[in-house]
């Protein structure tokens, strides 16, 4: 199995969970130093991971990372479509286009990148299963990221679409919507090296169970989905946001 953005945050923890579960994980991320880094506490803890350094928006650097997690295997059973980029929070207009297309290329063309390379595979092995990380911004957007979100509300898309055309090919293609966390991801989006507490205060506010995502609730939300206990599971988008998206 192939997990990119594997290198920090989500991505991270959802590489940890998927070789504690027994997978053979490919670790794959834009910054080779950092994923170096997961993979060695994985395999330190027991676990079978390799690291692999790619940045998706490049067709040949996601046609080599999934060719080389099908290797670990013979096959390739779950990709997680991950990483992602966002650009500081501010008025869309006033938006770089180089940042703009730059959002869209990780986090849009990216995803459809791991499908071309990866459908082709599933098909002809039987099966697999599809995860995409969007947002519950896509659902629920706030001010100051609206390009971000967008291209979170074009995987939705995509991943709903996905789902009705793999269908019949056995493969399940869901999304998984986090709410905010402290990670660096977000810090990154906010342009500050920690979030400050008046931030983490009003984004926790807006959430009913009164906390941010951990990247271990959405690790626990990918294992599951990418399980044979969700097996009658495709084209769901799940909000993983402590009913955020409902409050």
């Amino acid at each position: 199995m192939a997990v990119t953005g594997a290198g920090s945050g989500f991505g991270a923890a959802m590489a940890r969970r998927f070789a504690a579960e027994g997978a053979n994980v490919l670790a794959a991320d834009i910054n080779a130093e950092a994923v170096a880094a997961v993979v060695a506490g994985i395999v330190s803890a027991g676990g079978s991971a390799q690291a692999f350094g790619a940045d998706v928006s490049q067709a040949e650097d996601v046609a080599a990372m999934i060719d080389a997690a099908r290797g670990m295997d013979g096959r390739l059973d779950v990709l997680v479509n991950n990483a992602g980029f966002s650009h500081l929070s501010g008025p869309a207009w006033e938006l770089e286009e180089a940042e703009f297309e730059r959002v869209f290329a990780t986090n849009v063309k990216g995803v459809w990148l791991g499908v071309k390379q990866a459908a082709p595979i599933m098909i002809e092995q039987g099966g697999g299963v599809i995860l995409n990380t969007a947002s519950i911004g896509a659902v629920a957007p706030r001010p100051g990221v609206t390009v971000y979100n967008a291209t979170k509300g074009a995987v939705m898309t995509m991943t709903r679409g996905l789902a009705v055309e793999l269908a019949r090919h056995k493969i399940r293609v869901n999304a998984l919507n986090p709410v905010a966390a402290d990670t660096g991801f977000m810090r990154g989006a906010l342009g500050v090296e920690a979030l400050p507490e008046e931030n983490r205060a009003a984004l926790i506010r807006g959430i009913p169970l009164r906390r941010l995502t951990s990247p271990e609730d959405v690790a626990a939300a990918a294992a599951f989905l990418a399980s044979d206990d969700a097996s009658f599971l495709t084209g769901v988008c799940l909000p993983i946001d402590g009913g955020r998206s409902i409050s």
